[in-house]
C-alpha cells in the first residue's frame, strides 16, 4: 500500500514545513524566488495536464538553491512538487537534501514522513522504516499523520520480509496471438480454457481528441496448446465507444462487461445503448454464433456512479463487482459489491462485502474462480508491497469470508498489480504487465500459482442435449446439486440453436445432475469428484426422452447400501426432482424398477429388487402424488445393462466392478 502526500491546499497557501517567523536564508534574491515559486503552481496551469505547473514551482525552487545552497525551505517545497508530479526519486532527493542542511527544521517532523512515505513507494524499505520511526518518536507531531505512519510502517516491514522470502515466479508471455504493440488486459476465460477474452486498446480516428478506443478481441486454444491470432467481438458489441472489463460465462454465451458514457454529459453509451451515468455493466448473450445487442444489466446493480470490474460466478448466478463510493471532488475510494440473479433474470440490490475485504481505500479487480468460494482481489488498502497488491479471501461452508492474504514478492511488487484471472484448474494464472520484453506497451502473461494459493480444482463437462428419438437438438436446463448439502450449485442452459452446453464440475464434492426439458422425462448423472486420481474433463452428450416414450429413464442418484433396500439421506434430491417432475406432468403415469446384477441368489436379486423399487415408490407416494399413477416392479438381474460375457472381457477389476454397478440400478418409465 502506499500512502501518497497530495497537499495541494498547503502548496497553495503555506506549507506547514516553512511555518515559521523568517527563513533560514539571508539571501534576498534566494528568497525573492522562493517566494515566486510557491506562487507559480497557482498562477499557471499546464496545458496538457490541466494540473498546476508545478514545473514552473521547481524551476524556482532549484533557481533559489543556486543562489543559497544551505536555503533548506526550496528543497521542502521542490519535494512536494516533485511528489505530486509522480517524480519521488527527485522528491526524496529534496527532502534528504533539506533534513541534511538542518535535520530539525520543522517542529512537527513532517519532512521525515514525507520521505519515509516516498522511500517505501519506490521499496527502499529499510530507509523508510528509519524516517518514519523517527517521526512517530515526535512529540509535536500530527496525529493523523502519526496514524498513517504507522499503517506505512506495517507495509515497509512487510515488503522487506516478503522479499526476503520471495514466491517461485516465471511469467511467460502468452504469445503474438494475444498481444500486440498495443496494450493488452483484463483477461476473462471460459471453464474449459480453451477461450480467452481480453481488452484491447485501439488507435481509432473516429474518436475525437484521444483517437484511441478499448474493444474485446477473443482468442481460442489451438491443437498446439498455443493460442490463435484473437478476432474483434462483433460491432454490436464493439463500438466506437470504451468496452472495457469483461466477465464471460463459463460456457462462453454469456458476457458482462463496462461501457461508458461519452464526454458529451449526455449518458450517451452509443446506438441501442442506455444508461444510469458515468460507467454501467451491460449483458450480451450468444445464441448460436450471433451475440445479441448489449442492454444495461436487468435490476438494481447500475447506478448513476460507475460500476466496474465485474465477476460473474461460474453458476451464473452472483455477480462481484467494484463501485465508487466516495462523493464526487473527493479521492477515489471503491469498494467490493455482490449481486444475486433472481428468479425473474433481474440482478438484487447489491451488497459491499464486509469491512476486512473493504477497506477505506481502493478495491479494485475483483475475480470470483469457478470453484465458487475462491476470491481474488487487488487493494490498496490491506498490508502490502506498495501500489495496489492482489489477495485472496475463501468462503467458508457457512459463506463467512476469510481474512485476505497478500499473494507475496514478486507477484506483488511496489509497482501496480491487478487484473488476476486463474485458470479453471486453479495451476495457472494470467494477469497483464509492461514488463521488458514483450510486444508492446501491457501484454499479457501467465505464470504457475503457488500452491497455496489456488482455489479448488475445477473441472468441467460438455456435450449436447437432443431428443432421443428426433435427435434435434434442445436447450435442456441443467442443475448441479451437491448431494450432501441438497444445494443448488450451477444452474445453466444449452444452447437454444445448437443444443450445445459447458457446465463446470468443482471437485472434492459428489454431485448430483439433472437435465430437464418441457415434454420430456429428466436427465440423471452423478458425478462423484472426491476421488481425483485421473480426474479429468467429462464429454457426454445428453439424451432426453419424450414423455410419449416409454423407454427406461435411469435415477443416477438413488442409492441403497449394500444388500439393503432402504433409501439413503442422498437419493432424496433426486426422488424430490422425480415428485416435482410428475407435479409438472400430472397426466403422467410411471413405473418404479429395480434391477440388480447378476452376482449372488436368483431369488434374493429378484426380491432385494423388488424390495428397493417400492422403497422409491413409498417415497414418492408420501411426498403426495396419487397412487393411481404408481407402480412398482423388481426385474432381478433379468435385464443388464452390460451382459456378463461383456464384462468378463473387460481387462480390470476395477472396469468390472463399474460394470456391475451399471447393473444395479433403478429407473422409471412412462407407462400408458
Amino acid at each position: 500500500m502506499r500512502i501518497l502526500a497530495f497537499f495541494f491546499g498547503l502548496l497553495f497557501i503555506v506549507s506547514c514545513s516553512t511555518a515559521q517567523v523568517g527563513y533560514s536564508s539571508s539571501n534576498k534574491k534566494a528568497i525573492k524566488l522562493f517566494e515566486d515559486g510557491k506562487e507559480a503552481p497557482n498562477n499557471n496551469f499546464d496545458p496538457i495536464t490541466n494540473m498546476p505547473d508545478f514545473k514552473e514551482g521547481i524551476r524556482l525552487m532549484e533557481a533559489a538553491i543556486e543562489k543559497d545552497p544551505t536555503f533548506w525551505e526550496p528543497h521542502v517545497w521542490a519535494g512536494e512538487f516533485y511528489e505530486n508530479m509522480r517524480d519521488y526519486e527527485n522528491a526524496i532527493k529534496h527532502y534528504e537534501t533539506a533534513l541534511q542542511i538542518n535535520p530539525n527544521h520543522s517542529a512537527t517532523g513532517t519532512t521525515y514522513f514525507y520521505l519515509g512515505n516516498l522511500q517505501n513507494a519506490v521499496g527502499d524499505y529499510e530507509k523508510s522504516i528509519q524516517n518514519l520511526d523517527l517521526f512517530l518518536r515526535n512529540r509535536n507531531a500530527n496525529p493523523d499523520l502519526q496514524q498513517q505512519a504507522q499503517t506505512i510502517r506495517v507495509n515497509s516491514e512487510f515488503a522487506m520480509n516478503a522479499m526476503k522470502n520471495p514466491r517461485n515466479f516465471n511469467p511467460i508471455n502468452v504469445g503474438p496471438g494475444i498481444n500486440t504493440a498495443d496494450p493488452e488486459y483484463f483477461p476473462t476465460i471460459t471453464v474449459d480454457g480453451k477461450t480467452i477474452l481480453f481488452t484491447r486498446r485501439i488507435k481509432d480516428d473516429r474518436v475525437p481528441q484521444f483517437k484511441q478506443q478499448e474493444d474485446f478481441y477473443v482468442s481460442q486454444l489451438n491443437e498446439r496448446n498455443m493460442w490463435g491470432i484473437a478476432e474483434p467481438m462483433p460491432p454490436n458489441v464493439n463500438t466506437v465507444l470504451n468496452e472495457g472489463a469483461p466477465t464471460i460465462a463459463a460456457d462462453g454465451r454469456s458476457l458482462i462487461f463496462v461501457a461508458c458514457s461519452d464526454m458529451s454529459g449526455d449518458n450517451n453509451y452509443g446506438e441501442k445503448r442506455t444508461g444510469k451515468g458515468s460507467c454501467d455493466m451491460f449483458y450480451t448473450k450468444k445464441l448460436g454464433a450471433r451475440w445479441t445487442d448489449p442492454i444495461n444489466l436487468p435490476g438494481n446493480v447500475n447506478t448513476p456512479t460507475w460500476e466496474s470490474q465485474p465477476s460473474l460466478s461460474a453458476d451464473g448466478k452472483t455477480l462481484y463487482f467494484v463501485r465508487r463510493v466516495s462523493r464526487r471532488g473527493d479521492p477515489v475510494d471503491s469498494d467490493i459489491f455482490v449481486a444475486r440473479l433472481l428468479d425473474n433474470g433481474q440482478w438484487s440490490t447489491p451488497t459491499a462485502l464486509p469491512r476486512h475485504i473493504n477497506t477505506t481505500q481502493q478495491e479494485e479487480s475483483v475475480l470470483i474462480h469457478p470453484d465458487g468460494k475462491t476470491l481474488y482481489f487487488a487493494s490498496r488498502g490491506h498490508v502490502g508491497m506498495g501500489g495496489s497488491d492482489i489477495y485472496l479471501t475463501r468462503m467458508d461452508a457457512k459463506g463467512n469470508w476469510s481474512q485476505p492474504e497478500n499473494l507475496g514478492y514478486p507477484i506483488n511488487t511496489k509497482y501496480e498489480e491487478n487484473s488476476l484471472m486463474v485458470s479453471p484448474d486453479g495451476e495457472i494464472a494470467f494477469f497483464a504487465s509492461d514488463r521488458k520484453g514483450g510486444y508492446g506497451d501491457l501484454d499479457i502473461y501467465y505464470f504457475e500459482m503457488p500452491e497455496e494459493f489456488r482455489p479448488t480444482k475445477t473441472l468441467y463437462f460438455e456435450g449436447i442435449v437432443f431428443d432421443a428419438l428426433t435427435k434435434a437438438p434442445l436447450s435442456g436446463k441443467f442443475q448441479l446439486i451437491d448431494l450432501k448439502t441438497g444445494k443448488e450449485v450451477i444452474f445453466s442452459e444449452a444452447d437454444k440453436q445448437t443444443g450445445e452446453f459447458l457446465v463446470s464440475l468443482p471437485v472434492n464434492k459428489e454431485y448430483a445432475l439433472n437435465v430437464s426439458y418441457p415434454g420430456y422425462t429428466f436427465f440423471s448423472k452423478n458425478f462423484n469428484m472426491t476421488n481425483l486420481e485421473g480426474l479429468e474433463a467429462i464429454h457426454m452428450d445428453v439424451p432426453m426422452v419424450p414423455i410419449t416414450s416409454d423407454k427406461p429413464v435411469l435415477l443416477a442418484n438413488v442409492f441403497f447400501d449394500l444388500g439393503k433396500s432402504t433409501l439413503r439421506t442422498e437419493s432424496f434430491v433426486e426422488l424430490d426432482k422425480l415428485f416435482d417432475f410428475l407435479v409438472k406432468n400430472p397426466s403422467v403415469k410411471i413405473e418404479i424398477g429395480g434391477h440388480t446384477d447378476t452376482r449372488g441368489d436368483d431369488k434374493e436379486n429378484q426380491k432385494l429388487s423388488e424390495d428397493r423399487a417400492k422403497a422409491v415408490y413409498d417415497y414418492i407416494l408420501a411426498k403426495g402424488t396419487e397412487a393411481a399413477r404408481l407402480t412398482f416392479k423388481g426385474y432381478g438381474e433379468s435385464q443388464p445393462v452390460i451382459t456378463d460375457a461383456s464384462i468378463a472381457k473387460l481387462a480390470t477389476d476395477k472396469e468390472k466392478e463399474t460394470a456391475h454397478q451399471s447393473n444395479r440400478r433403478t429407473e422409471y418409465k412412462i407407462v400408458k
